[in-house]
């Protein structure tokens, strides 16, 4: 059996980058029973998508994207696509007999991501969601103070993920603002990053209870281009947007905790604001990714005088990753966090063990986003279904 696995990914924007790099950087810090192989990069604009391989060290291209998946030479299927293709194209790689890694969120809706976890667990493949934040060091290193009972019983955690890319009206209406193409707006964006890692750290989410509001209801079209940016068509054709620019909601958890969430894309200042503070009866902690090495942490055991957050830079050997990178505190940066992923995938395909985050992560992220919206639509709380 080869060590070699061959990848190949559909979509070369903003995470095709962050993934490409990822695959080419993790051996160099990582010593995993399998090597990544750039085989196939695929896209619909075949120039476009020729000059990405080029750059990213991709064999070859390709433009439809069922043949990369028939491909007997592909391993692993990494999809970055828009929100409204993961399922089909999850779904076909999976029953085609290749690994999956998908982008977030894992559906369009719930129906999708029900059948898409389904197909995932019958498959007997590695199938794993890319909620890269879980692993910042110090991110690991927060979820281990919490499992060791370091701040005792859980009873609060604040999340917001702010942004301020979309606060010109001007910014074109692009697939990012289309309910049809991406389900929910500033919700599944980037709020699904701040359930998952709620999850990870506290545990499940059993009621919500929310308000979704869009703030400018029409746009000029056009297309994104690169990271967060677009472009106007040149047309002056204006369209509806038709998902949140904010999500605000309350949550309860199974372990008795209580939470707040907030996500925008109208925070002016804030770039990339993901930041959490959860409080215990022992202590608390803060994590902001814009400063992601670092973790503060409080302990209400200090004695008095001296209590108050203390600062960890979570680059020290004993930190999750850290001792792959360089002597403490030399930071790291956000595409080390794809790294860390890639790593815990490729071990998996190697031990024939399911990494986390899985397709039912992505599931239950995705019932929490359906109870947020309904929430809101229906203006009362409402409890989380779960389906298994």
């Amino acid at each position: 059996m080869s060590n070699q696995i061959n990848i190949g990914m559909i979509g070369y924007k903003f995470m095709g980058k962050a993934h490409s790099l990822a695959y080419r950087n993790m051996p160099f810090y990582f010593k995993t029973g399998k090597t990544p192989v750039l085989k196939t990069l695929c896209g619909r604009n075949e120039q476009e998508v020729k000059q990405a391989a080029t750059n990213w060290g991709f064999q070859q291209t390709e433009t439809d994207w069922k043949k990369v998946i028939e491909d007997p030479e592909i391993d692993l299927i990494d999809i970055v696509t828009p929100n409204h293709l993961h399922a089909e194209m999850a779904i076909a790689a999976l029953e085609a007999g290749k690994h999956v890694i998908c982008e977030k969120p894992l559906a369009l809706n719930l129906e999708q991501a029900i059948k898409m976890e389904e197909v995932a667990r019958k498959s007997g493949k590695i199938a794993m969601i890319c909620h890269n934040y879980r692993f910042a060091p110090a991110v690991q290193y927060a979820k281990k103070l919490i499992d060791e009972g370091k701040l005792g019983k859980i009873r609060q955690v604040r999340a917001t993920y702010l942004q301020d890319w979309l606060m010109d009206p001007e910014f074109p209406l692009t697939w990012r603002l289309d309910k049809e193409v991406t389900g929910t707006g500033a919700l599944g964006d980037i709020g699904a990053h701040s359930i998952d890692l709620a999850r990870f750290l506290i545990g499940e989410i059993t009621d919500v209870v929310s308000l979704l509001e869009t703030f400018i209801k029409e746009r000029p079209t056009g297309d994104m281009v690169q990271g967060l940016s677009a472009k106007k068509n040149q047309n002056t054709e204006m369209g509806q947007v038709t998902v949140d620019d904010a999500a605000l909601f309350l949550a309860k958890f199974e372990n008795g905790a209580i939470g707040t969430f907030e996500s925008s894309r109208f925070a002016g200042g804030n770039k990339n604001g993901n930041r959490f503070e959860i409080n215990g009866e022992k202590g608390s902690i803060k994590w902001d990714l814009e400063n992601m090495n670092l973790l503060e942490v409080y302990f209400e055991g200090d004695e008095e005088g001296l209590k108050g957050f203390r600062t960890i830079n979570c680059t020290e050997e004993i930190h999750p990753y850290a001792s792959a990178y360089w002597p403490s505190g030399h930071i790291i940066g956000y595409e080390h966090t794809f790294i860390n992923l890639v790593k815990d995938l490729f071990d998996g395909i190697d031990n024939q063990t399911q990494p986390k985050p899985d397709f039912i992560d992505g599931l239950r992220n995705q019932e929490v986003l359906h109870a947020v919206e309904q929430s809101s639509l229906e203006n009362s709380w409402k409890s989380i279904d779960t389906v298994r």
